[in-house]
């Protein structure tokens, strides 16, 4: 089997490439926010869906995406190009907004990012508190996170494309409920997670995200790039209830 694929740059990149937490810390925090605010968009802008899969993104031949996006008469989508390293804001009547992915806070980004729907007409409030980390800080006041390497990115994005694959063939032979495999801009984790189709216990504290991500029995896979706690990426699997 080939180790190796090609950008299309030309350059030459291994499909499982190592990503040490310590050497793109600092570009995998802030990349995590910027993932928050996009994901909060559509988050704000789509239809409910059971488990909370109307928030999340999906690893795509170059990044990753929204995927469409109801908007008044038509839809947008918001698409992170890891191999030319924009974000594209693309609507479905033929206008689009490019920002490039560069060094900048989130701060920053958010405020260019917001300024790009507004000038394609799309008007949207998001929540600025980021979801599911320690300290948070507002996405409109954070000055702290400002990093983005793209050689690590572009790491980041080469094992989601592996893993998106593997868990496509994992889900593949399932007959019944089973969710996409799709991105947790929260958790900053790929994931897909088979149900039993019974309905779980309720869990004692439980906030609603938590209520309703676990309201049925499930058995869950992914795929998580480390953090302060755990300090290499990693893959996971759980069962709700634990047995």
């Amino acid at each position: 089997m080939e180790s190796t694929s090609k950008t299309s740059r030309g350059e030459t990149a291994e499909l499982w490439p190592s990503l040490p937490f310590e050497a793109w810390k600092d570009t995998c925090e802030t990349l995590h926010m910027w993932t928050q605010i996009v994901g909060k968009v559509r988050m704000e802008l789509s239809p409910f869906v059971n488990h909370w899969w109307h928030v999340t993104l999906y690893v795509t031949p170059r990044g990753l995406t929204t995927s469409a996006i109801p908007y008044q008469r038509g839809t947008f989508a918001v698409n992170f190009d890891f191999i030319e390293h924009n974000l594209f804001v693309l609507t479905s009547d033929g206008t689009s907004k490019t920002l490039p992915l560069i060094p900048r806070s989130v701060t920053a980004f958010y405020q260019e990012f917001m300024a790009c729907l507004h000038a394609l007409g799309i008007e949207v409030t998001i929540n600025t508190l980021p979801s599911e980390v320690r300290n948070p800080i507002r996405c409109d006041e954070d000055e702290v996170h400002a990093s983005y390497d793209p050689i690590y990115a572009q790491r980041f994005w080469r094992i989601l494309v592996q893993v998106d694959k593997v868990f496509k063939q994992f889900r593949s032979p399932f007959l019944g409920k089973c969710s996409p495999v799709h991105f947790f801009w929260g958790s900053f984790d790929l994931a897909v997670t088979r149900f039993s189709g019974r309905r779980a216990p309720e869990r004692p504290g439980a906030d609603s995200i938590t209520r309703e991500a676990y309201s049925h029995e499930v058995i869950s896979c992914g795929f998580w790039p480390g953090d302060e706690t755990f300090k290499e990426p990693a893959f996971y699997s759980y069962t709700v209830p634990a047995p």
